[in-house]
C-alpha cells in the first residue's frame, strides 16, 4: 500500500461541518487533507436553515456577505391549525444582532464554503473514503481508498470525523451513540407554489384529530428564488418504506442511507435511521396533496426539483474526542430538524474545535487544550438534542422562557461555556459579559480616515488569533496599557497565543484625540458610546476575545496577574469539566429547517 506522506489534519467528510472546519484550519495557515468519499455535491436541500450566529462566524472568515447575497432572509413563520391562522412568530432580533435568520439550500452553502477553502490552497479530494485508522501518541495513521479504487496510507497528526450520522470515525473508536429512531416517516420536497403568502415567512399548518393529537402537517421554508419552498410532511402508507417492526431503538430491520448511501447504491447496517431513505421518492402529486388538505389558501405546486423519504433519530455521543481524533456534526450528534439547529451546531463544533488544534500545531498551546472541545461542545450537543426534541413533540410553546430569550436561543446567540474549562470565573455586575460568553458585536465604532462607523466585527474580520480589546478614556494610556499586557503575557508562558491588541477609546474622549499618531496599536473611538453599554467596562478595561468569538476574559487596565495569565495557563492545561446526560425523549413532528 503506498504511503502518501503526513499533514497535520485530516478531515473525513466535506458536508458543510467538514469544510468549515477545512475553512478554519486553513486560515489559521494549518495544512488539512479534506476527503469525501461523494464523486460530488449531493443536490438536495437538506439543511437549509442559517442561523445569525453562524453568519457571525463567516463574517470573521469574510464569506458572510457572499453567503447572504445567495440566501433568502427569513422574516417570520405562520402557524395555522386546522386551517385558522393560530400565531404569526415575527423572527425580529435586537438590533445590537448584526445578521437576520436565512434560509440557503445545503448544496449552495457547501458550494460557497467549497470556494473559501480552494482559494485558500485546499481541495475536496472527491470519491476518496476514509477506510479505516490507527493511531498512537504521537500521530494517526488513515487508511483510504481514492476515486481509482486504490488504497494508500497517510500519517496525520490529528484526525476529524465531519462523516455524518453513519460516521466510519465514530465507530472506528467505538464510541457510544445512545439515543432512538422515531416511528413517523416524513417526506421531503423542493418546489415551487402559485400561493399569496407574505415573503420570506415560513409555513406550519397542522390538523388536529378529536382527541387533539396532530394527525396531519405541512412546514414550508421559503428558498431563494420566487415561490420556492422546501416543504416537509408525512408519507403516505403507499410510499411507506417500514416493513416491519424493529428493535428498540425503533429501526424496522429495513437498512436506511443519508443521501451519500443512496447515491452510491449502498446501505448501512449500523441500526441508525436518521437521514434520506433510500426507497421511492415522492412525486409531486403526493405532495399537492397535503397542500390540498392543509394549505391556508389554494396553491397549485410545480416544478419538483427533487424529493425523498426521511426518517429522525436523535442520539448523542459520549465523547467528542479519544486521543488525537475528534466527531463533530452529525457525526456526534443528531436529532429532529426543528429550528434549524443541527447543521449549525455542527459548523460551530467545527470551528471550536479548530482555533484549538491551530494553537497546539503551532506551539502556541498544550495538547491539554484539546481536552477543552469535548468539555465545550458536548453540553451544548446535550442541550440542543433536547430541545429540539422537545420542540418537536410539543411545539416551541413547550419552551418556558420569554419570547425574546427563545428566539435568541434558536439564533444560537445565547450559546456559551461559562462553566466549560477555559472560562475564569471573575466577578461582575448584572448584565456585565462573563468568560465563556459571546462576545456582543456593536456598531458605532469610527475610525480616523474613514467617513462611514464601523461595527466590532467590522474590525475583527479576517483576525486568526486572540484579539484583546483595551477600553480607556486616555488615548495617551494605550501604549502604557498595550505594554502592560504584553508583558503580562510573555511572563506568563515562554510561548502562548498571538495576542492582537486594538484600543477601543471612549465616547467622551475628544474626536481629534483617538487616534493619535504616536499609538501602536489601531484605535477607533466608541462614539455612539454602544461598546460602553454592551460590554459595561469599569474604567479602562481589558476584553480577550478568542479566535471563534467568545469572550475569554477580562481584566482591568494596567495588566496584573489576576485575570490573564490563569486564560493562558488554562490553554495549556485545562482542568476536566464535568457534562450532563442527555434525556430522551418522545416522538417530533417535522419541521422544514
Amino acid at each position: 500500500m503506498p504511503h502518501t506522506g503526513t499533514t497535520d489534519v485530516l478531515i473525513a467528510g466535506a458536508g458543510p461541518v467538514g469544510l468549515s472546519a477545512a475553512a478554519e484550519l486553513r486560515r489559521q495557515g494549518v495544512r488539512c487533507r479534506l476527503v469525501d468519499r461523494l464523486p460530488a455535491r449531493l443536490p438536495y436541500a437538506k439543511a437549509v436553515g442559517i442561523q445569525p450566529r453562524t453568519l457571525e462566524i463567516w463574517d470573521r472568515m469574510g464569506l458572510a456577505r457572499t453567503v447572504l447575497e445567495a440566501a433568502a432572509v427569513l422574516r417570520g413563520q405562520l402557524i395555522y391549525v386546522n386551517g385558522r391562522e393560530r400565531a404569526r412568530i415575527e423572527l425580529t432580533l435586537p438590533p445590537e444582532v448584526p445578521y437576520a435568520f436565512a434560509a440557503l439550500p445545503q448544496y449552495e452553502t457547501e458550494r460557497l464554503l467549497e470556494e473559501y477553502v480552494a482559494g485558500l490552497g485546499t481541495a475536496i479530494e472527491r470519491g476518496t473514503e476514509l477506510l479505516s485508522f490507527t493511531q498512537d501518541q504521537d500521530g494517526v495513521t488513515a487508511r483510504l481508498r481514492t476515486a481509482s479504487g486504490t488504497e494508500e496510507e497517510v500519517r496525520t497528526a490529528y484526525l476529524i470525523g465531519c462523516d455524518g450520522a453513519h460516521s466510519t470515525v465514530r465507530k472506528g473508536l467505538g464510541l457510544d451513540f445512545a439515543g432512538a429512531a422515531f416511528d413517523e416517516e416524513y417526506m421531503l420536497g423542493d418546489v415551487e407554489t402559485d400561493w399569496d403568502i407574505p415573503h420570506g415567512y415560513g409555513i406550519r399548518a397542522s390538523h388536529l384529530a378529536a382527541d387533539g393529537s396532530t394527525d396531519d402537517i405541512v412546514v414550508c421554508i421559503p428558498l431563494p428564488g420566487p415561490g420556492r419552498y422546501r416543504m416537509s410532511m408525512l408519507v403516505p402508507p403507499e410510499l411507506s418504506t417500514r416493513t416491519g417492526t424493529g428493535g428498540t431503538d425503533g429501526t424496522d430491520g429495513k437498512t436506511t442511507g443519508d443521501g451519500a448511501s443512496r447515491a452510491h447504491g449502498g446501505t448501512h447496517d449500523d441500526g441508525v435511521a436518521h437521514g434520506l431513505e433510500s426507497g421511492r421518492a415522492p412525486e409531486l402529486h403526493h405532495l399537492q396533496a397535503v397542500v390540498d388538505r392543509l394549505a391556508p389558501q389554494p396553491a397549485v405546486l410545480s416544478r419538483l426539483r427533487w424529493s425523498s423519504v426521511f426518517r429522525i433519530s436523535h442520539r448523542i455521543v459520549d465523547r467528542y474526542a479519544d486521543g488525537r481524533v475528534f466527531v463533530a456534526g452529525d457525526a456526534a450528534h443528531i436529532h429532529p430538524p426543528t429550528g434549524a439547529q443541527g447543521m449549525n451546531t455542527g459548523i460551530q463544533d467545527a470551528c471550536n474545535l479548530a482555533w484549538k488544534l491551530a494553537l497546539v500545531i503551532r506551539g502556541e498551546a498544550g495538547p491539554a487544550l484539546l481536552a477543552s472541545y469535548d468539555a465545550e461542545r458536548r453540553p451544548i450537543g446535550e442541550e440542543v438534542v433536547g430541545r429540539t426534541v422537545r420542540h418537536a413533540t410539543r411545539g416551541i410553546e413547550a419552551d418556558p422562557d420569554d419570547p425574546r430569550t427563545v428566539l435568541l436561543r434558536e439564533a444560537q446567540l445565547l450559546v456559551d461555556y461559562r462553566n466549560g474549562p477555559l472560562a475564569p470565573h471573575l466577578a461582575g455586575s448584572p448584565g456585565t459579559p462573563r468568560p465563556g460568553d459571546r462576545a456582543p458585536d456593536c456598531a458605532g465604532l469610527t475610525a480616523s480616515g474613514s467617513a462611514y462607523p464601523w461595527r466590532l466585527l467590522d474590525v475583527l474580520r479576517r483576525r486568526t488569533g486572540h484579539v484583546v480589546l483595551l477600553y480607556t478614556t486616555d488615548p495617551t494610556t494605550v501604549a502604557a496599557a498595550a505594554e502592560s499586557v504584553t508583558a503580562t503575557a510573555r511572563a506568563t508562558a515562554a510561548a502562548g497565543p498571538d495576542l492582537q491588541l486594538i484600543a477601543v477609546l471612549a465616547r467622551e474622549t475628544a474626536p481629534e484625540l483617538s487616534t493619535p499618531n504616536t499609538l501602536r496599536v489601531p484605535a477607533y473611538r466608541d462614539a455612539t458610546g454602544e461598546f460602553a453599554r454592551l460590554y459595561r467596562p469599569d474604567g479602562p478595561t481589558a476584553y480577550v476575545i478568542r479566535p471563534d468569538g467568545y469572550l475569554a476574559t477580562r481584566f482591568p487596565l494596567p495588566a496584573t496577574t489576576t485575570a490573564l495569565p490563569p486564560y493562558l495557563t488554562a490553554l495549556s492545561t485545562p482542568p476536566p469539566a464535568p457534562a450532563p446526560a442527555p434525556a430522551p425523549a418522545p416522538a417530533p413532528a417535522p419541521d422544514g429547517t
